[in-house]
């Protein structure tokens, strides 16, 4: 057992034990700060708060006889600014939008916001470069739900010269008008939010959630929205009831999201958790979710946002996570313009999710739509409707439903036809599967590349449910089938073993090479 130290700020620090165990240990384990007893923790990523600034800090932890130490110094910090000696009240009736805002703006490099324990309602707040913002235990950021208090951000606008624009708003891959984000960064670097604290979005049916189709003023906002930024990291803290997505950055990089607590309703509409769009560098560490949609959804824009910008998505590792409930853990697409690609997925937990991996694109998507080299190490997956599943053939969009993109024969290679590049799936095993352990079906006319599966070790719930295994025409309800492959150049089984389907272990069509060892 090794600790290792993952982020540090003046206050905090996050760790990661390094060890063979999934997200959380069977016992718990003492933690010890420079001597003094800290308490118990059962995670694998942990950490800690109420450091001081410019100290060495010795981390010990025992657990089951074994113990493992870090050492490390603080960061330096120059002031704190206390919101509510600016104004703020906390009383959740006050609204403390403006006195937040006001502390954020006068916070020097290297200083603090502070919001301590009190519920405080807001609208939107925006980040400004090189401050760290801290959510104490027991501070609550409740969101108004009136969405005509919020900025409105139009999608595009259009330079004053004619010869260029600029993108502000989003919605879902394209360029469209959007409320500001509860927590927004604009072309912002070197941000830390971390605490104990949460953000409340108060998103239910009666307001954000009702007829989720359709745009009333704008586009529903995120909870935390992060345009064009660098360096930004989100530490520690939870966040519940979202309008929509809740983490969204968007053409953004070097990020990092560590040991947040991701809350929605397992009925809630679109309540992403974290939606990279056009991202590069990011990591994803000992977050939970547990929501109404997808987990993780890695984007790259639709097809104009793809081709204008030609920024996919990519070097993202998702290490020691929970994703539990919504439709997929770590989803890919749909909108995917620019591509998606080094995705590296390790010692993630899968729990009560209809599926484990789910890709999404569809003719239409794009040449510049390339996903490929996706990596899923040492996955336990434990009531996932179905494991694995690409859709060459997904039914979003006006047109999803068209015959040219649900059309099952070969049709022309052209300038609209997406890539999906080479998969690996080792060391995973998945128990009480219901629907398929896994449905892969490429398009004809440019096949899946490669997709290799090693150690991979499935079993299907003695009462499996019935569903349907992807959102495609022609693809009925089913349960305890096995491995449904369509359209792919190379197959590689590995020691892949299969309890309980009903039928034939795998069902192969148009497969140009395969190994089943």
């Amino acid at each position: 057992m090794e600790l290792n130290v993952v982020f540090k700020t003046a206050r905090s620090v996050t760790i990661e034990t390094i060890t063979e165990q999934i997200y959380e240990f069977d016992t718990p384990g003492n933690i010890r700060v420079n001597g003094e007893n800290y308490g118990d923790t059962k995670q694998v990523v942990f950490t800690l708060f109420d450091l001081k600034p410019d100290m060495n800090y010795t981390i010990t932890l025992e657990r089951d006889g074994e113990k493992a130490l870090v050492s490390f110094h603080t960061e330096y910090e120059f002031v704190t600014l206390n919101v509510k000696k600016i104004g703020a009240i906390g009383d959740g009736i006050q609204d403390d939008t403006t006195f937040i805002q006001a502390a954020i703006m006068a916070c020097p490099a290297d200083g603090r916001v502070l919001i301590p324990k009190g519920n405080y309602r807001i609208t939107s707040l925006f980040l400004k470069s090189h401050i760290k913002m801290e959510l104490a235990k027991g501070a609550i950021l409740i969101a108004d739900t009136d969405r005509y208090r919020y900025p409105r951000f139009p999608g595009m606008i259009e330079s004053y010269d004619e010869t260029d624009d600029y993108n502000l708003g989003t919605w879902e891959g394209n360029p469209l008008p959007m409320f500001a984000g509860i927590i927004t960064g604009i072309e912002i670097e070197d941000v830390v939010i971390y605490g104990r604290g949460t953000m409340d979005g108060q998103a239910s049916f009666d307001n954000w959630w009702d007829n989720v189709r359709e745009m009333k003023g704008a586009f529903r906002p995120r909870m935390v929205f992060l345009e064009r930024c660098k360096n930004i990291t989100l530490q520690g803290f939870t966040l519940k009831n979202s309008p929509t997505w809740v983490l969204h950055p968007y053409f953004s990089q070097d990020l990092k999201f560590l040991q947040l607590k991701i809350e929605n309703p397992s009925d809630s509409p679109n309540t992403d958790g974290l939606d990279p769009e056009s991202c590069k560098n990011v990591e994803i560490l000992g977050v939970h979710f547990s929501l109404g949609d997808d987990c993780i959804a890695i984007k790259s824009g639709k097809i104009y946002m793809g081709k204008r910008y030609q920024t996919p998505s990519e070097n993202i590792a998702i290490r020691q996570c929970l994703m539990e409930n919504g439709h997929g853990a770590v989803t890919i697409g749909s909108e995917v313009g620019a591509g998606v690609k080094n995705i590296h997925v390790k010692r993630c937990l899968f729990r009560h999710t209809d599926r484990g991996l789910r890709i999404k694109t569809r003719r239409g998507r794009g040449e510049d739509s390339v996903l490929t080299e996706i990596y899923f190490d040492h996955i336990h997956m434990d009531h996932v409707m179905t494991p694995f599943v690409v859709n060459g053939f997904y039914f979003c969009d006006p047109d999803g439903k068209s015959d040219y993109v649900q059309c099952k024969d070969a049709l022309p290679v052209d300038e609209r036809t997406p890539v999906i590049g080479t998969f690996y799936f080792t060391n995973i095993k998945a128990e009480n599967c219901h629907v398929a352990a896994s449905f892969l079906y490429g398009l004809p006319e440019k096949k899946i590349k490669h997709i290799e599966f090693k150690n991979v070790e499935l079993s299907f719930a003695k009462e499996a449910k019935e569903g349907t295994p992807a959102m495609l025409n022609g693809v009925g309800e089913c349960k305890k089938k096995g491995f449904m492959i369509r359209n792919v150049e190379t197959l590689v089984c590995d020691n892949v073993t299969i309890t309980g389907a009903e039928g034939e272990a795998f069902e192969l069509n148009n497969i140009d090479h395969y190994e089943i060892k």
